[in-house]
């Protein structure tokens, strides 16, 4: 049995689009004699459609579309499957369903409903979507197979300590007869995600004695990156085929034929080279699919900055790139010199604006109101906020996208200006820990040899807003720093267990706990960003801004 596991990578509510590149896989599949292409879930409207789904025109744009993909295929000698945002039948309720199809010779010969709708992080699924209350099995031919919607196959009880459904579509419908599953999915990456999923869907074929295909979406929609690294399985859970991560592709595997190397295509086995390389899809696809071409970064001679001008770099090509440097009256001549250094190592557009006599002159245009007030951190905020002007003024001249460069443990405590620093289109570290972002300047330093100098690993992090400023000046280390917040925003775990667990002050934890709390304001008006984490800032984490509870 030969099936085409077929990881595109589409855009929300790009019907045209997505069916083209859906045409395009299924003649491919078919020219290499597969049987059945397999696309991801709601691959005809890219996902999340989020509150398109609300629009009457959309769900009637979608029956369109899917209707015109059944004509357009009609001539191909293969069987397809593909998801879509379906119309409920039922008489009350919601309207849309999460639905897979099965496609043949012109006519739907199957539908299948999502059961399990998720509510946790990223997923909002029972916002919009009525949940199918049983499914049937696929009888193609003499086969009898389970085809699931994401969430339904990832609910194994065997597998998960605490299930978070009280039904396995997949056990019902092996308990129908399955020989056979197969999962189309938007399952988003995130660090440590790809081998989890093998290992969930190997424990599946090996508790069911039977063969698995995972079809997954690829390519950056909004702040999620979703990775691809589709598979299929053998019935004791060996790979008989794996596609790449972040990248798009048509693969053909005989499900009864031995593994042949061909099929398994050689994937990212160091989890920091896939997190640059999600970072570098998810720039990539933020920036044209919004119809950017260009982006503008501030680049301060930091470790920050440097890495952002980096994945930029390889997400939409050097000379798509502008580095501009501002220098104030606190920056040092080595922040200007490895600002100057990186863009010329990665031949990007570097000019240099100084911010100082604005910030002269606005310091006296203020100096009525500021009467008899010390200097605090009311200037240098100032300072950072003429940097964004500046961005923010080049950004519309030349129609180009601010990339902010600020990462999350920045972010996390608070550490950056509102309408400075955080000004911008899009935060690409901003889920990426000070202590990851090293690690990451150094796979950049591999793909682009040495193109951040050496100067910018090796001098202490600072705002440079004051004379003589380092980070530490209000921040623990940043090993310290990234510990706290693992613990506390990816972990939820509570001041006490985390002092104990890391062997550290607990006035010293709280007091990190606190700024995370006391800064949420700043975060809910911040760029959105990519989440290469297990918890974002972002979509997938709803705090409250006004609110009294305090750990």
């Amino acid at each position: 049995m030969r099936i085409a596991l077929a990881q595109i990578n589409t855009t929300v509510g790009d019907l045209a689009g997505n069916l083209d590149r859906m045409l395009r896989a299924a003649r491919e599949a078919a020219s290499n004699r597969a049987e059945l292409v397999v696309f991801p879930e709601l691959s005809i409207n890219g996902y999340p459609p989020r509150d398109l789904v609300e629009k009457p025109t959309f769900l009637d744009r979608t029956q369109a579309a899917l209707d015109q993909f059944v004509s357009e295929t009609a001539t191909l000698p293969i069987a397809i499957i593909c998801g879509y945002v379906g119309l409920s039948d039922a008489a009350s309720g919601k309207r849309a369903v999460n639905a897979a199809c099965v496609i043949s010779r012109g006519r739907i010969v199957f539908r299948q409903q999502k059961m399990l709708l998720p509510t946790y992080d990223v997923f909002d699924e029972a916002r919009y979507f009525r949940s199918a209350e049983r499914q049937q099995l696929w009888c193609w031919g003499d086969r009898k197979i389970a085809l699931t919607i994401c969430e339904d196959a990832w609910n194994d009880k065997q597998f998960w300590e605490r299930q978070l459904y009280q039904r396995d579509p997949v056990d019902e419908l092996v308990s129908e007869g399955a020989g056979m599953l197969i999962s189309i999915n938007a399952s988003p990456y995130h660090m440590g995600k790809r081998a989890m999923r093998q290992e969930i869907f190997a424990a599946t074929a090996r508790r069911h004695n039977m063969p698995v295909v995972y079809v997954n979406q690829v390519g950056g929609n909004d702040q999620l990156v979703f990775d691809g690294t589709s598979f299929a399985l053998g019935r004791n859970g060996q790979p008989l085929a794996t596609a790449p991560s972040f990248s798009e592709d048509v693969l053909v595997v005989d499900l009864e034929a031995p593994p042949s190397p061909a099929c398994l295509r050689a994937n990212l086995g160091d989890e920091c080279e896939a997190v640059y390389e999600a970072l570098a899809l998810g720039t990539r696809d933020y920036i044209l699919k919004c119809a950017f071409r260009k982006v503008i970064i501030g680049l301060s001679g930091g470790i920050d900055s440097s890495l952002t001008a980096a994945i930029a770099v390889d997400a939409v090509g050097e000379e798509n790139v502008y580095g501009v440097a501002m220098p104030g009256p606190y920056s040092s001549d080595h922040s200007l010199t490895d600002a100057w250094a990186l863009a010329a190592n990665l031949g990007i557009r570097f000019e240099v604006s100084s911010i100082t006599e604005t910030f002269e002159a606005s310091l006296k245009t203020l100096q009525p109101l500021f009467e008899g007030m010390p200097a605090d951190v009311t200037e240098e905020n100032l300072q950072s906020r003429l940097r964004g002007m500046t961005l923010m003024a080049l950004s519309n001249k030349l129609g180009a996208l601010v990339l902010t460069t600020g990462n999350k443990s920045e972010l996390a405590v608070g550490y950056c200006t509102l309408y400075g620093d955080m000004c911008g289109g899009l935060a690409v570290i901003s889920d990426v820990p000070k202590t990851l972002v090293y690690q990451l300047a150094r796979v950049a330093n591999r793909r682009h040899p040495n193109a951040i100098p050496d100067n910018v690993f090796r001098k202490p992090p600072s705002a440079e807003l004051r004379p003589d400023q380092k980070d530490t000046d209000s921040l623990p280390e940043y090993e310290v720093l990234d510990s706290i917040l693992k613990a506390y925003v990816e972990d939820y775990l509570p001041p006490p267990q985390i002092a104990d667990t890391l062997h550290l002050p607990l006035p010293q934890v709280r007091d990190i706990i606190n700024k995370v709390d006391r800064n949420e304001y700043k975060r809910q008006q911040a760029a959105p960003g990519l989440k290469v984490t297990t918890k974002a800032f972002g979509m997938g984490r709803r705090f409250p801004i006004a609110q009294k509870f305090l750990e």
